[in-house]
């Protein structure tokens, strides 16, 4: 007891969890958390074990500094462990503020709203918000199917919207559809960029919303010029809705709000933003839409609460949400993405004339996709050709491992059986840590193109020990 009669409190020490468990990541994963992950990690060389962050950059537990290029898919927008939205969040957490009561109108959740609104636009009045994207997908997929009185979705192939029952059969990959089914059923896909396709799948006036990333972030595939404009007349005139998921290419991340803004003639019904909308503390999202869906939902005094979150209006989210909106702006965020990300996509479009594998550089703001393919030298086509023999996720290892090995570079495979590498870095990504990357990269494509060589060595030792252990790569390679 203390002189005031009142038991001291005893807080966690986390410095001491920390620093007496550091070096055993993968050891608590493999036995507690996720095996194959952990393993599959193990096997390309991915497991480090980083314990400090700022910014673009990681640091592991032997002190070496990483740039990273995958800002935790997407969540770290506005660069990690950023200090105004920390201080944000220590403050509020002094306040003692009464969160979650939920029979109340919470304050915190309004002022987000309306912030959201003000950048957003569209005549989007309402929000609903959420804690993850997948959910705001979900709650995208109810609204869409109450608002219109139908229940068949279309969504664009190859695309990502989550991971839960309803998103899952909106996803364009089968390595994640399968043994799950049966999936929720009226779900069509069409090919993306595709209007003849979107509309004969509108045609039957049956179709409740088609749910599209504006890029998708699969492949960075970036929409062309007025197809999203042309999918929302489309939409329109078939009594469908426009869903734009902008989980991963929204808050900035183009060098506009939403990457759809960049297609001026586009009106979606319905937006929904995640990732990085908490600045990367707090799991956060939001779903944006007209008076008109929202009043289909909850359409009446007892219908008030037909749907609902128990986190979605979370204190620490909505602070979290006013804070990374907030940096956005001061910092200038978005016009950096659209500077740097402009400057590394050229440099990186330069040298495809020097390089045989690489044919593509594809790029909106701060969200890359650099797409390799076939080489047309016969050297170079037997390498290529035996290494996709061994393992279709394998080729884009021999840049992402070296990146990461030998260049202190993070990088990430755009997907099952991709021969395309993303990049989405934080917004505050600088010149100089463009010349870091080209260099880099440069250096790893050179040692790709020399063969035979001690990266083509490497491959495919990984590929057979892969093969000889049943162990496929593309979890580690394409999350």
């Amino acid at each position: 007891m203390t002189e005031a009669g009142v038991e001291p409190v005893m807080t966690l020490d986390i410095q001491q969890i920390l620093s007496g468990s550091e070096g055993r990541n993968y050891e608590l994963h493999e036995a507690h958390v996720n095996p194959q992950l952990a393993k599959a990690l193990r096997l390309i060389g991915f497991d480090k074990s980083y314990t400090k962050a700022s910014g673009s950059y990681l640091w592991d537990s032997g002190g070496e500094k990483y740039l990273d290029t995958l800002s935790g898919y997407g969540v770290w927008n506005l660069g990690r462990n950023h200090p105004a939205i920390r201080d944000a969040l220590k403050s509020f957490l002094d306040e003692e503020y009464p969160g979650l009561v939920q029979m109340e109108a919470p304050l915190l959740s309004g002022l987000l709203a309306s912030e959201l609104k003000e950048r957003v636009g569209y005549d989007l009045n309402k929000v609903y918000f959420t804690s993850t994207g997948a959910e705001g997908n979900e709650t995208a997929i109810k609204f869409a199917r109450r608002a219109t009185g139908r229940s068949k979705i279309v969504f664009a192939g190859n695309a990502f919207h989550g991971l839960t029952n309803g998103a899952l059969a909106l996803n364009g990959s089968d390595v994640f559809r399968e043994g799950f089914g049966p999936l929720l059923p009226e779900t069509q896909a069409v090919p993306f960029n595709d209007l003849g396709a979107l509309e004969k799948a509108l045609r039957g006036n049956d179709v409740a919303a088609f749910m599209v990333e504006p890029i998708q972030g699969k492949g960075v595939q970036i929409a062309d010029e007025g197809y999203l404009a042309e999918a929302s007349r489309l939409c329109k005139k078939h009594g469908a809705l426009l869903v734009a998921d902008e989980v991963q290419s929204g808050m900035g991340r183009t060098g506009e709000f939403l990457a759809i803004q960049h297609d001026t003639d586009a009106r979606p019904d319905m937006v929904v933003i995640s990732k990085s909308l908490s600045g990367g503390y707090v799991p956060v999202g939001a779903v944006l839409m007209s008076d008109r869906i929202y009043s289909k939902v909850f359409s009446s005094l007892d219908r008030a609460v037909v749907h609902s979150s128990t986190f979605g209006q979370g204190s620490l989210a909505m602070v979290a949400g006013l804070a990374s909106l907030k940096v956005l702006d001061d910092d200038g965020l978005m016009d950096n993405a659209r500077t740097v990300g402009d400057l590394l996509g050229a440099r990186l479009s330069a040298m495809k004339d020097r390089y045989e594998f690489l044919h593509d550089v594809r790029w909106r703001g701060l969200m890359i996709g650099i797409e390799f393919g076939k080489p047309s030298s016969l050297k170079l086509k037997t390498a290529w050709t035996t290494v996709n023999s061994l393992n279709a996720d394998l080729f884009c290892q021999g840049i992402t491992i070296p990146m990461l090995q030998d260049h202190q570079v993070l990088t990430q495979v755009a997907g099952n059986k991709s021969k395309v590498i993303k990049l989405i870095p934080p917004l505050c990504f600088s010149e100089a840590d463009v010349d870091w990357f080209c260099e880099a990269f440069e250096t790893v494509m050179t040692g790709l193109h020399t063969f035979p060589g001690p990266l083509w060595e490497g491959l495919f030792r990984i590929g057979k020990n892969a093969l000889a252990a049943k162990q496929p790569l593309n979890q580690a390679a394409s999350l």
